[in-house]
């Protein structure tokens, strides 16, 4: 699979220039390969169709909102479209970028960093964990030994990890990292 940035060499606006610079300065860094399509170099109209008609975000930029054709940088493997600069900025973000790619496969069970980060500040334990109070609580009364093995016992198997969320197809893809942004600003809202 071949990744390709669609750019424009001769853009006129700034923020489509620093945009592309951007995406270009990532993949760089990543160590990700990548092809440029210059879509203003003489000779590549066809590739400026394909971009055009194939994408589906218009790419719009503060000065442009909603600009007629879509706008560079946008992003494709192969034939399969990936997204525009918002898109893949917001997968760089939340670390989910080889996915938006379609570089690896999907893994809709993942939490970031910072979602992890904020539960432990907050104190909530993950499903199965004690919190650090319920470890120092002491057996109530008339509770012995057997019914504390009991209790570990029980904590044990309830504790068993969830089933993993199937791999979306690939038509859902591009949904999946909304959709997984979505579910972090919500737990982050908590």
């Amino acid at each position: 699979m071949v990744l390709k940035v669609y750019v424009s060499g001769m853009s006129g606006n700034k923020e489509v220039k620093k945009r592309q610079q951007r995406v270009l300065m990532i993949l760089d860094s990543k160590n990700i390969q990548y092809d440029t399509i210059d879509i203003t170099e003489p000779g590549k109209e066809s590739e400026k169709e394909f971009m055009q008609n194939k994408s589906t975000s218009s790419g719009g930029t503060v000065s442009d909102p909603e600009p007629r054709h879509p706008l560079p940088p946008q992003i494709f493997n192969d034939e399969e479209y990936c997204g525009d600069y918002d898109a893949f900025d917001l997968a760089n973000e939340i670390d989910t970028l080889e996915v938006f790619l379609k570089l690896a496969p999907a893994d809709t069970t993942a939490v970031s960093s910072a979602q992890i980060e904020l539960k432990q500040e907050n104190g909530v334990a993950k499903e199965g964990e004690k919190t650090e109070d319920e470890e120092k609580k002491a057996p109530a009364e008339g509770e012995g030994e057997g019914a504390n093995a009991e209790k570990a016992e029980t904590a044990t198997t309830t504790a068993a990890p969830a089933a993993a969320a199937p791999v979306p197809a690939p038509a859902e893809t591009n949904n999946s990292s909304a959709q997984l942004l979505e579910r972090e600003r919500e737990a982050a809202a908590q």
